[in-house]
């Protein structure tokens, strides 16, 4: 049962999606107020891009990494993190020495990757922990426009609809094609029918979803979704279990003080470039 859990599939992927889109896993940053999460996010998108020092990108990378195993994320999610992460340090290696860069220009492309890195953690480990409700209700409480948070929240929903309809036109294009006569040399017809599969699939997904964004926009606003965000009452009603405690305090005072802990570290032991 474990094993076929764990079997790399088209259900596994569609499961493992739905698991980090409505944020089913927990974690630390899950319990916390979604306000208060949205502004970490932005401490640790924005704090990278102030400092050119490799010492304190490496701190801030730490400190998200640390983050995002709290925050319990996904294997698919970070797996593709990984990937790209690796992808990304081969890929700067080779540049520098294609174009006969030295070692300053490693490093400034290695400090590029950190800041990419870092965001791309902070983001992870933010908004796997905010499901569709909490990242619209924060945005409507932090006075973004209600048709934002309508947008955000519809975005969500239609997630599940496109992967099941994904699923469905995949299945269709597999019992209607003629079986494979062999899989070729390392298996190269079965990964070429199955791209070839993923493109054709493209427009009737498009167009079965677009049958039914009607049907979801119509329940959406029979709930009287527009109304509760416009509506000043609707609003308060709405918003009324947004609470932030002490606990959210804490977390931003601890991130905080890790930030600064990295900018003292690269300040006495810088690698590359200054402080600033």
């Amino acid at each position: 049962m474990r094993k076929e859990r764990d079997r790399l599939s088209v259900e596994w992927v569609k499961l493992e999606l739905l698991r980090t889109a409505y944020a089913t896993r927990g974690g630390l940053l899950s319990r916390r107020d979604p306000r208060v999460v949205i502004g970490w996010y932005g401490i640790f998108a924005v704090v990278p891009w102030l400092t050119h020092n490799i010492t304190v990108l490496a701190g801030l990378f730490a400190v998200c990494a640390v983050f995002v195993v709290l925050s319990r994320v996904g294997p698919l999610v970070l797996g593709l993190f990984v990937i790209g992460f690796v992808l990304e340090s081969v890929y700067v290696l080779i540049a520098a020495w294609m174009f006969g860069g030295d070692l300053g220009t490693v490093l400034a492309l290695v400090e590029l990757t950190l800041k990419l890195a870092t965001v791309s953690l902070a983001s992870m480990a933010a908004f796997v922990s905010l499901d569709p409700e909490k990242l619209s209700d924060a945005l409507l409480s932090l006075h973004a426009p209600a048709m934002v948070s309508f947008g955000v929240s519809y975005g969500y929903r239609m997630l599940p609809i496109l992967m099941e309809e994904f699923h469905t036109v995949i299945d269709g294009h597999r019992l209607r094609a003629a079986p494979l006569p062999s899989k070729g040399l390392l298996g190269w017809r079965v990964v070429a029918r199955t791209a070839t599969t993923v493109v054709a699939a493209f427009y009737p997904l498009m167009l079965n979803t677009a049958k039914r964004t009607r049907t979801t926009v119509e329940a959406l606003e029979t709930r009287g979704f527009t109304f509760a965000a416009e509506h000043t009452d609707g609003r308060r009603i709405r918003l009324a279990h947004l609470r932030a405690t002490w606990e959210d305090g804490l977390l931003i005072a601890v991130s905080l003080l890790l930030v600064a802990a990295a900018f003292a570290a690269g300040h006495s032991y810088p690698l590359y470039g200054a402080v600033q």
